[in-house]
Protein backbone atom coordinates (compact mmCIF):
# COMPACT_ATOMS: atom_id res chain seq x y z
CA UNK A 1 0.00 0.00 0.00
CA UNK A 2 2.73 2.47 0.79
CA UNK A 3 3.84 1.89 -3.28
CA UNK A 4 0.84 2.61 -3.94
CA UNK A 5 0.64 5.99 -2.12
CA UNK A 6 3.84 7.08 -3.64
CA UNK A 7 2.67 6.54 -6.85
CA UNK A 8 3.38 2.95 -8.24
CA UNK A 9 0.01 1.53 -9.07
CA UNK A 10 0.11 -2.22 -9.11
CA UNK A 11 -1.03 -3.80 -12.40
CA UNK A 12 -4.76 -4.62 -12.84
CA UNK A 13 -4.40 -8.10 -11.99
CA UNK A 14 -2.26 -7.31 -9.03
CA UNK A 15 -4.48 -4.51 -7.62
CA UNK A 16 -7.51 -6.64 -7.86
CA UNK A 17 -6.13 -9.59 -5.50
CA UNK A 18 -5.19 -6.21 -3.06
CA UNK A 19 -8.61 -4.55 -3.34
CA UNK A 20 -11.08 -7.06 -4.66
CA UNK A 21 -14.10 -5.23 -5.98
CA UNK A 22 -12.56 -1.38 -5.89
CA UNK A 23 -13.01 1.08 -8.63
CA UNK A 24 -9.78 0.78 -11.11
CA UNK A 25 -7.26 3.10 -10.88
CA UNK A 26 -8.22 5.55 -13.91
CA UNK A 27 -11.23 6.66 -11.65
CA UNK A 28 -8.66 7.37 -8.90
CA UNK A 29 -7.48 11.37 -8.03
CA UNK A 30 -5.58 13.46 -6.07
CA UNK A 31 -6.32 17.00 -4.82
CA UNK A 32 -2.82 18.85 -5.68
CA UNK A 33 -2.51 20.88 -3.09
CA UNK A 34 -3.14 18.56 -0.41
CA UNK A 35 -2.23 14.93 -1.87
CA UNK A 36 -5.57 13.48 -0.81
CA UNK A 37 -6.57 10.75 -2.77
CA UNK A 38 -10.22 9.73 -3.94
CA UNK A 39 -12.22 8.13 -6.50
CA UNK A 40 -14.32 9.94 -9.07
CA UNK A 41 -16.81 7.61 -10.71
CA UNK A 42 -19.70 7.91 -12.96
CA UNK A 43 -21.16 10.90 -14.37
CA UNK A 44 -24.40 13.40 -12.93
CA UNK A 45 -25.27 15.02 -10.17
CA UNK A 46 -22.01 14.77 -7.26
CA UNK A 47 -22.83 12.35 -4.44
CA UNK A 48 -20.40 12.81 -2.24
CA UNK A 49 -19.34 9.71 0.02
CA UNK A 50 -17.63 10.30 3.80
CA UNK A 51 -16.34 7.11 5.47
CA UNK A 52 -15.93 6.84 8.84
CA UNK A 53 -13.02 5.00 11.41
CA UNK A 54 -11.30 2.99 11.00
CA UNK A 55 -12.72 2.34 7.65
CA UNK A 56 -11.39 3.93 3.89
CA UNK A 57 -13.46 4.83 0.73
CA UNK A 58 -12.87 0.65 0.25
CA UNK A 59 -15.98 0.89 2.23
CA UNK A 60 -18.06 2.45 -0.47
CA UNK A 61 -16.97 0.02 -3.48
CA UNK A 62 -20.16 -1.31 -3.66
CA UNK A 63 -22.63 1.34 -3.48
CA UNK A 64 -19.97 3.39 -5.94
CA UNK A 65 -20.47 0.66 -8.77
CA UNK A 66 -23.95 0.43 -8.53
CA UNK A 67 -24.79 4.35 -8.20
CA UNK A 68 -22.28 5.29 -10.78
CA UNK A 69 -24.95 4.79 -13.72
CA UNK A 70 -27.07 7.71 -12.03
CA UNK A 71 -25.05 10.18 -10.18
CA UNK A 72 -20.99 11.59 -10.11
CA UNK A 73 -20.07 9.14 -7.18
CA UNK A 74 -17.01 10.50 -5.42
CA UNK A 75 -15.35 8.92 -2.35
CA UNK A 76 -12.28 10.32 -0.81
CA UNK A 77 -10.01 8.93 1.99
CA UNK A 78 -9.80 11.54 4.73
CA UNK A 79 -6.15 12.73 5.31
CA UNK A 80 -4.27 10.13 7.73
CA UNK A 81 -6.77 7.47 5.86
CA UNK A 82 -6.36 4.88 3.62
CA UNK A 83 -4.49 6.22 0.43
CA UNK A 84 -4.57 9.59 1.74
CA UNK A 85 -1.08 10.76 3.82
CA UNK A 86 -2.07 12.45 7.41
CA UNK A 87 -1.90 15.74 7.28
CA UNK A 88 0.16 17.66 10.27
CA UNK A 89 1.63 20.86 10.12
CA UNK A 90 4.81 21.82 11.19
CA UNK A 91 3.28 23.83 14.62
CA UNK A 92 1.83 20.83 15.90
CA UNK A 93 -0.88 18.20 16.03
CA UNK A 94 -3.72 19.97 14.64
CA UNK A 95 -7.80 19.18 16.08
CA UNK A 96 -8.51 16.17 14.35
CA UNK A 97 -12.01 17.92 13.50
CA UNK A 98 -10.44 21.18 12.35
CA UNK A 99 -8.01 19.41 9.93
CA UNK A 100 -10.61 16.85 8.90
CA UNK A 101 -13.13 19.87 7.88
CA UNK A 102 -10.19 21.77 6.22
CA UNK A 103 -9.35 19.03 4.13
CA UNK A 104 -13.12 18.95 2.78
CA UNK A 105 -12.36 22.82 2.11
CA UNK A 106 -9.61 21.76 -0.11
CA UNK A 107 -11.52 19.04 -1.41
CA UNK A 108 -14.05 21.23 -2.85
CA UNK A 109 -12.81 23.69 -4.28
CA UNK A 110 -10.70 21.03 -6.24
CA UNK A 111 -13.66 19.70 -7.69
CA UNK A 112 -15.40 22.96 -8.32
CA UNK A 113 -12.61 24.61 -9.63
CA UNK A 114 -10.38 22.00 -11.78
CA UNK A 115 -12.64 18.87 -12.23
CA UNK A 116 -15.80 21.21 -12.77
CA UNK A 117 -18.34 20.51 -10.56
CA UNK A 118 -21.13 22.41 -9.46
CA UNK A 119 -20.61 24.48 -6.03
CA UNK A 120 -23.77 23.29 -5.28
CA UNK A 121 -26.53 20.75 -5.30
CA UNK A 122 -24.47 18.31 -3.59
CA UNK A 123 -25.89 14.86 -2.12
CA UNK A 124 -23.68 13.48 1.00
CA UNK A 125 -23.74 9.87 1.92
CA UNK A 126 -22.26 10.18 5.74
CA UNK A 127 -21.05 7.14 7.51
CA UNK A 128 -19.57 6.59 11.22
CA UNK A 129 -16.98 9.70 11.74
CA UNK A 130 -18.11 11.01 8.03
CA UNK A 131 -21.42 12.03 10.12
CA UNK A 132 -20.13 14.78 12.53
CA UNK A 133 -17.37 15.60 9.72
CA UNK A 134 -20.13 16.26 6.53
CA UNK A 135 -22.52 18.07 8.95
CA UNK A 136 -20.22 20.67 9.91
CA UNK A 137 -18.81 21.35 7.02
CA UNK A 138 -22.23 21.31 5.73
CA UNK A 139 -23.58 23.99 8.35
CA UNK A 140 -20.30 25.84 7.47
CA UNK A 141 -21.14 26.11 3.90
CA UNK A 142 -24.85 26.59 3.38
CA UNK A 143 -26.66 26.11 0.03
CA UNK A 144 -23.80 23.75 -1.01
CA UNK A 145 -25.62 19.86 0.00
CA UNK A 146 -29.40 19.46 -0.61
CA UNK A 147 -29.77 16.16 0.26
CA UNK A 148 -28.30 13.93 3.33
CA UNK A 149 -28.05 10.10 3.33
CA UNK A 150 -26.77 8.94 6.76
CA UNK A 151 -26.36 5.30 7.79
CA UNK A 152 -24.86 4.50 11.27
CA UNK A 153 -23.93 7.86 12.76
CA UNK A 154 -24.50 10.83 14.69
CA UNK A 155 -24.40 14.72 14.05
CA UNK A 156 -25.63 15.31 17.54
CA UNK A 157 -25.33 15.54 21.21
CA UNK A 158 -25.60 11.37 22.25
CA UNK A 159 -29.37 10.61 23.29
CA UNK A 160 -29.90 10.54 26.78
CA UNK A 161 -29.52 6.62 28.06
CA UNK A 162 -26.51 5.95 25.29
CA UNK A 163 -22.89 4.62 26.14
CA UNK A 164 -20.33 3.83 24.39
CA UNK A 165 -18.88 0.87 24.67
CA UNK A 166 -16.20 0.28 26.98
CA UNK A 167 -13.68 -0.65 24.92
CA UNK A 168 -13.87 2.48 22.92
CA UNK A 169 -14.06 4.74 26.37
CA UNK A 170 -10.91 3.11 27.31
CA UNK A 171 -8.84 3.57 23.65
CA UNK A 172 -10.32 7.49 23.93
CA UNK A 173 -9.47 7.60 27.87
CA UNK A 174 -6.34 5.75 28.80
CA UNK A 175 -3.15 6.87 26.54
CA UNK A 176 -1.67 3.45 28.02
CA UNK A 177 -4.42 1.26 26.41
CA UNK A 178 -4.38 3.65 22.87
CA UNK A 179 -1.30 3.06 22.80
CA UNK A 180 -1.43 -0.53 23.01
CA UNK A 181 -4.47 -0.67 20.44
CA UNK A 182 -2.28 1.32 17.73
CA UNK A 183 0.83 -0.95 18.53
CA UNK A 184 -1.50 -3.47 17.39
CA UNK A 185 -3.88 -2.39 14.55
CA UNK A 186 -6.74 -3.62 17.17
CA UNK A 187 -9.34 -1.42 16.43
CA UNK A 188 -9.26 -1.97 12.77
CA UNK A 189 -8.79 -5.67 12.97
CA UNK A 190 -11.91 -5.96 15.85
CA UNK A 191 -14.32 -3.59 13.23
CA UNK A 192 -13.27 -5.18 10.15
CA UNK A 193 -15.35 -8.63 11.84
CA UNK A 194 -17.61 -7.39 14.32
CA UNK A 195 -18.99 -4.22 12.13
CA UNK A 196 -20.33 -6.64 9.92
CA UNK A 197 -23.53 -9.56 10.05
CA UNK A 198 -22.38 -11.39 6.96
CA UNK A 199 -18.51 -12.29 7.12
CA UNK A 200 -16.09 -10.13 4.98
CA UNK A 201 -13.81 -12.91 2.48
CA UNK A 202 -10.29 -12.92 3.73
CA UNK A 203 -9.05 -10.73 0.57
CA UNK A 204 -11.69 -8.20 1.72
CA UNK A 205 -10.42 -8.01 5.13
CA UNK A 206 -6.35 -8.08 4.36
CA UNK A 207 -7.92 -5.08 1.70
CA UNK A 208 -9.61 -2.91 4.59
CA UNK A 209 -6.67 -3.49 6.84
CA UNK A 210 -4.25 -2.79 4.25
CA UNK A 211 -3.62 1.10 4.48
CA UNK A 212 -2.92 0.42 7.97
CA UNK A 213 -0.31 -2.67 8.43
CA UNK A 214 2.35 -0.40 9.33
CA UNK A 215 2.67 1.88 12.66
CA UNK A 216 3.39 4.55 11.39
CA UNK A 217 0.00 5.07 9.11
CA UNK A 218 -2.64 4.12 12.19
CA UNK A 219 -2.21 7.86 13.73
CA UNK A 220 -5.64 8.85 12.42
CA UNK A 221 -7.27 5.89 13.61
CA UNK A 222 -6.23 6.38 17.08
CA UNK A 223 -6.72 10.24 17.29
CA UNK A 224 -10.33 10.24 15.97
CA UNK A 225 -11.28 7.56 18.63
CA UNK A 226 -9.30 10.04 21.06
CA UNK A 227 -11.63 12.91 19.77
CA UNK A 228 -14.88 11.47 20.36
CA UNK A 229 -17.17 13.60 23.24
CA UNK A 230 -17.43 13.18 26.48
CA UNK A 231 -20.35 14.51 27.49
CA UNK A 232 -23.17 16.92 26.27
CA UNK A 233 -21.06 20.06 27.17
CA UNK A 234 -18.09 19.02 25.13
CA UNK A 235 -17.15 21.86 22.60
CA UNK A 236 -16.72 19.22 19.33
CA UNK A 237 -20.38 19.22 19.56
CA UNK A 238 -20.69 22.84 18.98
CA UNK A 239 -19.71 22.36 15.05
CA UNK A 240 -22.78 20.98 14.84
CA UNK A 241 -24.99 23.62 16.07
CA UNK A 242 -27.12 25.80 13.48
CA UNK A 243 -25.95 29.22 13.12
CA UNK A 244 -28.17 31.83 15.39
CA UNK A 245 -31.41 31.84 14.10
CA UNK A 246 -31.15 29.54 11.90
CA UNK A 247 -32.60 26.05 10.93
CA UNK A 248 -29.53 24.58 9.88
CA UNK A 249 -30.12 21.65 7.97
CA UNK A 250 -33.35 20.34 9.27
CA UNK A 251 -35.32 21.34 5.87
CA UNK A 252 -33.14 18.88 3.51
CA UNK A 253 -34.58 16.02 2.58
CA UNK A 254 -32.71 13.24 4.75
CA UNK A 255 -32.69 9.34 3.86
CA UNK A 256 -31.19 7.30 6.88
CA UNK A 257 -29.95 3.68 6.29
CA UNK A 258 -29.25 2.13 9.27
CA UNK A 259 -28.01 -1.55 9.98
CA UNK A 260 -29.78 -2.96 13.41
CA UNK A 261 -26.89 -4.91 14.42
CA UNK A 262 -24.53 -2.52 14.97
CA UNK A 263 -22.63 -3.12 18.16
CA UNK A 264 -21.66 0.82 18.80
CA UNK A 265 -24.90 2.47 17.51
CA UNK A 266 -27.74 1.37 19.17
CA UNK A 267 -31.14 1.52 17.99
CA UNK A 268 -31.74 4.38 20.05
CA UNK A 269 -29.79 6.52 17.47
CA UNK A 270 -32.18 6.04 14.23
CA UNK A 271 -34.94 6.70 16.63
CA UNK A 272 -33.13 10.40 17.73
CA UNK A 273 -32.46 10.89 13.70
CA UNK A 274 -36.58 10.70 13.30
CA UNK A 275 -37.18 12.59 16.29
CA UNK A 276 -34.77 15.42 15.30
CA UNK A 277 -35.83 14.82 11.13
CA UNK A 278 -40.01 14.06 11.35
CA UNK A 279 -39.81 14.14 7.98
CA UNK A 280 -36.74 11.74 6.95
CA UNK A 281 -37.15 8.36 5.54
CA UNK A 282 -36.14 5.91 8.15
CA UNK A 283 -34.81 2.25 6.63
CA UNK A 284 -33.78 -0.53 9.10
CA UNK A 285 -31.83 -3.13 8.16
CA UNK A 286 -32.23 -6.20 10.71
CA UNK A 287 -29.27 -8.02 9.36
CA UNK A 288 -26.88 -5.42 8.72
CA UNK A 289 -24.20 -4.38 11.00
CA UNK A 290 -22.52 -1.37 11.46
CA UNK A 291 -21.35 -1.40 7.92
CA UNK A 292 -24.60 -1.11 6.27
CA UNK A 293 -23.04 -1.00 3.01
CA UNK A 294 -21.33 -3.93 3.01
CA UNK A 295 -24.36 -6.13 4.50
CA UNK A 296 -27.11 -4.74 2.56
CA UNK A 297 -25.42 -3.09 -0.86
CA UNK A 298 -28.06 -4.09 -3.31
CA UNK A 299 -30.90 -2.79 -0.77
CA UNK A 300 -29.32 0.28 0.18
CA UNK A 301 -28.29 1.34 -3.53
CA UNK A 302 -31.46 1.47 -4.29
CA UNK A 303 -32.95 3.53 -1.67
CA UNK A 304 -30.46 6.02 -2.32
CA UNK A 305 -31.22 5.73 -6.31
CA UNK A 306 -34.84 6.59 -5.64
CA UNK A 307 -33.78 9.24 -3.05
CA UNK A 308 -31.59 10.91 -5.75
CA UNK A 309 -34.55 10.96 -8.21
CA UNK A 310 -37.08 12.40 -6.02
CA UNK A 311 -38.11 16.02 -6.26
Amino acid sequence: MTAVRAGRTPAPGVLERLMPGYPDPRHWRRVPVTGQHYVDLGSGRPVLFLHGNPAWSYVWRKLLHRLAPHARCLAPDLPGFGLSRHLRPAGGVPDPYEAQLEGLDALHRHLVRDRGLPARGWTFVLHDWGGPLGVAWALRNPGVVERLVVCNTVAFPFPEGFRLPFYLRWIRDHRPVSGLVHLTNGFARTAVRAGVHRPLSPAERRAFLRPYARRAERGALTDAVRAIPRDPADPVWRLLEPPAGGTGLTDLPLLVGWGMRDPVFTPDLPAEWERRFPRAAVHRFPDAGHYVMEDAAPELAHLIRDFLEER
